[in-house]
């Protein structure tokens, strides 16, 4: 039933911003847990900032203080802004969205959207 769509991935100069976003389709929005993960070839898949149904965010080491993660309920829509990047950052981005009520807590994700930071 959930499906989450991402969008805004592409080519950007190291220094350059970029924004990706991610829809939840279906109910219940508010109930989920949201993060973005990444991963590269050649790399294991990565945590890079989550944020809790009631907006409390985390980010990784390697993001912190250049990344910031936001929710907009009235959209169904979780957002990454990414500043400052790095080549380091280049990697396909994954949305994911985890029910935290429920006897059930599925986990979804998303098909990913490729970010390459290159000059």
């Amino acid at each position: 039933q959930v499906q989450l769509a991402e969008s805004g991935g592409g080519l950007v100069q190291p220094g350059g911003s970029l924004s990706l976003s991610c829809r939840l389709s279906g109910d219940g929005f508010s109930l989920y847990n949201m993060a973005w993960h990444r991963q590269d070839l050649g790399r294991q898949r990565e945590l890079v900032a989550e944020i809790s149904s009631v907006g409390i965010t985390h980010y990784s080491d390697a993001v912190k203080g250049r990344f910031a993660i936001s929710r907009d309920s009235a959209k169904n829509t979780v957002t990454l802004r990414m500043n400052s990047l790095k080549p380091e950052d280049t990697a396909v981005y994954y949305c994911k969205a985890k029910r935290t009520l429920g006897p059930s807590r599925p986990e979804y994700w998303g098909q990913g959207t490729q970010v390459a930071v290159s000059s």
